[in-house]
């Protein structure tokens, strides 16, 4: 219980010295998001709709972020840590493996920062180089008009576009990767469900906790490359 309360006060600390949005909810989505738990224990690895049957949470199986259970915490395996990492690459390179649910940032002399990262469910996954076209922070979301109505059809509802905040999607910060110029409307960004940590949930995006995005963003220049496998 006291591992708890100082957990809670270190996240408000936190909440404070970087100026997170202040809005309704905000504190239990910053909790939430620096990997803490507040909910009630039980199921957490385990996934449900609302209404509906309860899903096993299976290495590469395919889920709508919905689909799992917010009191889920992502595998110990996930966690940010500098990692023995042969490659090519030259360092300040980002390096994507969906299939293991890793993103690494080169450091050069065989080690990188590995972090885990959720990725696209099945249908929406994608490979390839391209670079970060530019960054922000608290990013406004602004889903294209396919999303849209491919969720409308879902029976949900997107806005036209999001303010950033902790309850937008995109997180905390969000790298644009780009492509010949162009923008793939892809992103690496931050998340509102860091229980979809380690999981295939997006719509080809690449999600991580706010509290790595933010270490990645602060690492990543404007023009880094990026290599999905």
């Amino acid at each position: 219980m006291f591992g708890r309360r100082l957990a809670l006060a270190l996240a408000f600390a936190a909440a404070i010295a970087t100026g997170i949005p202040a809005e309704a909810g905000f504190f239990r989505d910053l909790v939430d998001n620096m990997g803490l738990n507040t909910a009630p224990s039980g199921g957490g690895n385990g996934a449900s709709v609302s209404g509906g049957p309860r899903l096993s949470l299976t290495p590469g199986g395919s889920f709508f972020p919905e689909q799992v259970n917010p009191n889920r915490v992502a595998p110990r395996q996930y966690r940010r840590q500098v990692v023995a990492y042969k490659t090519k690459e030259k360092p300040g390179t980002i390096v994507v493996n969906p299939r293991q649910h890793f993103l690494y940032y080169v450091l050069g002399d065989g080690q990188a920062i590995r972090y885990g990262i959720g990725v696209g469910r099945e249908g929406f996954g994608w490979s390839g180089a391209v670079t970060v076209g530019r960054k922000a922070e608290w990013p406004a979301w602004v889903p294209p008009p396919e999303m849209i109505e491919r969720e409308r059809q879902r029976g949900r509802i997107l806005p036209a576009r999001m303010e950033g905040g902790v309850r937008n999607p995109l997180g905390a910060r969000a790298l644009y990767l780009y492509r010949g110029g162009n923008d793939t409307l892809y992103r690496i960004h931050g998340t509102s469900e860091p229980w979809t940590i380690g999981l295939n949930v997006s719509s080809g995006c690449i999600r991580m906790l706010n509290k790595d995005v933010v270490d990645l963003y602060n690492r990543t220049r404007v023009g880094a490359r990026v290599v999905v496998l």
